[in-house]
């Protein structure tokens, strides 16, 4: 297979974990036998030292050419003074994510035996595994509404809309999500306060009727969703939510398991387009120390081969690799271990082999 990927590593330690997941990605190519060309791009606060614009239009315009994308971080205290529509994580992700269609989140979270320890949780609590998957709304919600703050400073209003077609929309990747993992889906929400919880969960519900019937699924407030992570994360299979209940209680999930250096996500659309970045942040106190761990990226890059390039056996590699060097102990300052990122991607790298 040839595909092209666009390659926007952004700031802080983004290009450090980039550059090791692209690494991984060429190993692939040459054991598996494909063709992978990366275009490298600028986004972010580096895009804005650069041009003044922390999206420019060629970065969105290679993008949009792309098989797929492949994201590091973008943001910092550096740009924090730009006005809001302007600051890294408004203007590139949220752009990105309106103007490429990217509607639907999904990120995994899995307890890898070998990092057992590292979570904060009683052993009693992941002994039996932690692997679950929060399907997100991408581009509507708070995120996505009007804001406005009042002529005087004295008010604000942000709001939240969601029409019936976005949330069948994201529904339905839940569903087919859970299809091929235990199937059972829980939807959270706030539908004993919130109007658009209320539509939520009444659409959710007719469509799982009418649709998915195969498929269990229950209901869940979020503030005891969030409690209920912590108490028995076991219990979930596929978490379904809004823009911004996904976002908090996915970044609680990564904690969970261990790290948050090591959940990876993808953004997609309808046609398998997607765009794929490990969910932490830039960290620019550990860049260019050559200490971030580059395993969520990496992972990332495997969710890329699954979703958008079609590859189950080469994201399998990918996934294998990760687990042996995780086994080996070859680990970054995050995880325990004394490994330089540029160590950790290259031992990925090498126990990437195809057959």
């Amino acid at each position: 297979m040839k595909a092209k990927i666009a390659v926007i590593a952004g700031d802080g330690i983004g290009p450090e974990i980039v550059a090791q997941a692209v690494e991984v990605l060429k190993k692939v190519a040459a054991e598996f036998g494909h063709g992978f060309t990366f275009d490298e791009r600028p986004v972010g606060g580096a895009a804005y030292d650069a041009t003044g614009d922390c999206l420019p239009a060629e970065t969105l315009d290679a993008c949009r050419r792309a098989d797929a994308v492949l994201l590091g971080a973008v943001g910092g205290p550096k740009w924090d003074s730009l006005p809001a529509a302007q600051r890294p994580e408004r203007r590139a992700l949220l752009t990105l994510r309106r103007e490429l269609g990217l509607f639907a989140n999904l990120r995994p979270a899995r307890t890898w035996p070998t990092l057992r320890g590292s979570s904060p949780l009683k052993d009693e609590i992941v002994a039996e595994g932690v692997d679950l998957l929060v399907v997100r709304e991408l581009t509507g919600g708070l995120y996505f509404g009007e804001h406005v703050r009042a002529a005087d400073g004295q008010s604000a209003l942000d709001t939240m809309p969601y029409s019936v077609a976005e949330i069948e929309r994201i529904a339905r990747v839940a569903f087919a999500a859970a299809r091929k993992r235990r199937g059972r889906v829980t939807c959270v929400d706030k539908a004993n306060v919130l109007e658009t919880s209320r539509l939520w969960r009444e659409t959710v519900q007719r469509l799982q009727g009418t649709e998915a019937s195969d498929i269990a699924l229950d209901f869940m407030y979020v503030d005891n969703a969030a409690m209920q992570l912590v108490r028995s994360p076991s219990h979930f299979d596929v978490l379904l939510a809004e823009n911004m209940f996904g976002d908090i209680l996915s970044d609680e999930a990564s904690q969970i398991t261990g790290s948050i250096g090591m959940l990876p996500s993808a953004s997609l659309r309808e046609d398998g387009f997607g765009l794929y970045e490990p969910i932490h942040g830039s960290a620019p106190d550990i860049a260019g120390r050559g200490v971030a761990n580059p395993l969520a990226t990496i992972l990332s890059a495997a969710l890329l081969l699954r979703h958008s390039l079609g590859l189950e056996a080469e994201s399998a590699a990918i996934e294998r690799a990760t687990g042996e060097v995780l086994a080996s102990g070859e680990l970054t300052p995050d995880l325990g271990g004394s490994a330089t990122t540029s160590q950790v991607g290259a031992a990925v790298a090498k126990k990437v082999y195809g057959g």
